[in-house]
Order: C-alpha cells, then structure tokens, then sequence
C-alpha cells in the first residue's frame, strides 16, 4: 500500500494551525516533514502528523516549545511520567484559579479587597501579611510593637490562625455595632463603650497608650485601604466617625 503524504495546505486544513507555524516548527527542529522536494515542497507522513498533534496536544497544556521539544526525546513511559508531574501542577493552577474567580465575584459584589482571600499560595505575600510587614517596618522600633512581637512568638502556628480569625471577626463586629451609632455623637457614652470594646480586642495584642491609639485614630482617616475596609460596614464616612471618636475616648481617657 503506497504511503499517504499530505502537503502543508492538508495540514493546515486538518488541524487549524498555519503554514507559519508548520514552517517554524520546521526551522527549530520540532516537526520535520519527512520529504523535502527538490523545490521545497513539505510533505509530511501520517506518524509526522500524529506528532503534530500530541505537540498541539501539550501545547494546550501551557508547556512550552523547549518542554515539549524535551519531551518528545523521551521513551513513551518517561514521558508519561513527565506528564504525571505536569498534572499536578495543572491541578494545582486550577485551586488558583478559582480561588481568584471567588475574589473577583466578591469583590465585584463590594467586598472590601483586605477580606478577600487572594495571594495564598502565592509568591506575593497576603494582603493581611503585606500589612503586617507594613506596620514592623513604621513602628517596629518601639517597644509596644516588640512587646507584640514577642507575645505573638509564645504562640503556636495554630494559635496565631485562631487568633487572627477571632480577631478579624471581633473587628467586623465592632465596626457594625458602632455603624449602628453614626448618628449619636461620637463623645457619647455609647459610642465610647464601643471604642473601649475595639480597643480590648487590640490589647490581646499590644498595650495601647494614648499615643498608639491617636496613631491608629489616623490611619483609619488617611489610610485609603483602611477607610475602604471600615467603610464598607455603612453607608456613611465611617471611618471619619470611628476616628472622631477615637480622638474623643483619648481626650477623655489619655494621660
């Protein structure tokens, strides 16, 4: 039985990529044509075509040309060992990739972007973690932020996870309780009933003197990202209330 060759164009046709591609893949020693006229014509075999297809294959893959140039060096077993790794790493893009799917659905929908759960697993650090390193490099130098450093190196990994989502939800409730005030001065006695709530939850961290809490009075004021996140429990500036009646709790209460 006579061997069947297609040309270029029946490549073309038959697997939807173009002759430039046929033609570089040529060129780098990926898929060579198994006859080459006289003239230049390419003419490629049925086993040449069934290479193109498991290049085409990897390449849906996202592996890339050097990878699958590789790969196609190695024994079938090798190569499905190769493949085995590969899967893994698909699957592993796959949990990323829904977890930014999920963010985006959130945050379109108004959640605030320091509550969504994006950069874990990830060579860029949490934003809960970026904030953190924020917070050491302005006031790690002084003594309450190294007394929390060392409060927080007493506790086990799973202590400091516990810790971090107690505190967060503690926060959230706050913030909500004293959304429902925003129309009561901010010097009233229950206003500042909630602010002395907040600043109980900060003191499981760090002693907070008046000086600390007029700090933090002012990043929730300034700060665009705190002022999102405390802003999104309101409809109102809260975040310009919670810093008034900071300042009103400090008047009252610093030394």
């Amino acid at each position: 039985m006579k061997t069947q060759f297609f040309t270029v164009k029946d490549i073309v046709r038959i697997t939807g990529i173009t002759a430039r591609t046929l033609h570089f893949y040529d060129k780098i020693n990926l898929l060579r044509p198994t006859r080459l006229s006289d003239n230049g014509y390419r003419a490629y075999s049925r086993e040449d075509l069934e290479k193109l297809q498991t290049i085409l294959f990897f390449k849906e893959m996202n592996l890339s040309l050097k990878e699958i140039s590789d790969i196609m060096q190695l024994s079938k077993q090798e190569q499905l060992q190769k493949l085995k790794v590969h899967h893994q790493t698909l699957l592993a893009k796959q949990r990323r990739l829904g977890t930014i799917i999920t963010a985006l659905e959130d945050y379109v929908s108004g959640k605030d972007i320091f509550n969504l759960n994006i950069f874990n697993s990830s060579p860029i650090f949490p934003l809960e973690e970026q904030y953190s390193r924020e917070a050491k490099m302005i006031y790690g130098e002084t003594k309450i932020y190294k007394d929390y450093e060392k409060n927080l190196e007493k506790r086990s990994d799973h202590e400091k996870a516990n810790l971090s989502n107690e505190f967060s939800n503690n926060m959230e409730n706050v913030f909500k309780k004293i959304a429902k005030q925003i129309h009561n001065p901010p010097s009233s006695d229950d206003v500042q009933e909630l602010i002395a709530e907040w600043k109980s939850y900060l003191e499981q961290y760090m002693t907070c003197d008046t000086a600390i809490l007029k700090c933090i009075a002012n990043t929730y004021k300034s700060d665009s990202r705190f002022k999102n996140y405390i802003n999104q429990f309101s409809d109102e500036d809260l975040s310009d209330f919670v810093y008034q009646a900071i300042m009103c709790y400090c008047q009252k209460y610093g030394q």
